[in-house]
């Protein structure tokens, strides 16, 4: 039997794990070498316990997951980052995908089909649960322009709107027309669900 792939997970939810163990723990080809309740030390352990795949948590305490993933990458790159996520934002996942995962999966997915993710990122496959893949390209281009864009990074600040042109060395009536619009764009009703929206969908990513 070739060796198995040594799985490390990261979670801070102790039932998650636990769910996660039971269940990729039935496959013969697969062992968990150790479960971390925080990011910080992901990096430390996979080189301790010589991980091929480690199994984030994309909203786990400790350090950001997208740091964790940029490191893992860098320091150890024969160990590849499987993020899991209990909702589809593209922005998660397009930031994800950028710093270096190799595969993005949904919370409570079937074991075997985690397991058979596992198994591809493990091959050097990249693998995006076929949910979250559909809205990433559904989001996959902003409807906002770039001065459209700019006005609710502004927005995202607070402040007026006078303050808003200042910042933006336009005149207020330009910040007006630009916040309608955008509203409008992302089906908003108020210029900070524009703001909320954008940001969900990783529009306002300088």
């Amino acid at each position: 039997m070739p060796d198995r792939i040594r799985l490390l997970l990261v979670d801070d939810q102790i039932l998650n794990r636990g769910l996660l163990r039971s269940g990729l723990e039935r496959e013969r080809d697969l062992e968990i070498v150790a479960e971390l309740n925080r990011s910080d030390d992901v990096v430390g352990a996979a080189k301790r316990h010589r991980a091929n795949v480690a199994l984030v948590d994309a909203a786990g305490p400790g350090n950001d997951s997208i740091t964790v993933t940029t490191k893992l990458r860098t320091s150890m790159p024969e160990c590849r980052v499987v993020m899991l996520t209990t909702y589809g934002r593209p922005v998660h996942l397009r930031r994800g995908l950028d710093a270096g995962a190799k595969g993005f999966a949904l919370k409570g997915s079937p074991a075997p089909q985690l397991a058979d993710a596992v198994r591809r990122v493990h091959l050097g496959l990249r693998v995006v649960d076929a949910n979250l893949a559909a809205e990433n390209l559904r989001y996959a281009e902003t409807p906002l322009n770039e001065g459209e864009t700019d006005t609710l990074r502004a927005a995202r600040e607070g402040g007026s709107v006078a303050l808003m042109a200042k910042k933006l060395e336009v005149s207020e009536r330009v910040v007006r027309t630009r916040l309608w619009s955008a509203i409008g764009k992302t089906g908003a009703r108020t210029r900070f669900d524009a703001v909320h929206i954008a940001e969900q969908n990783g529009w306002l990513l300088d």
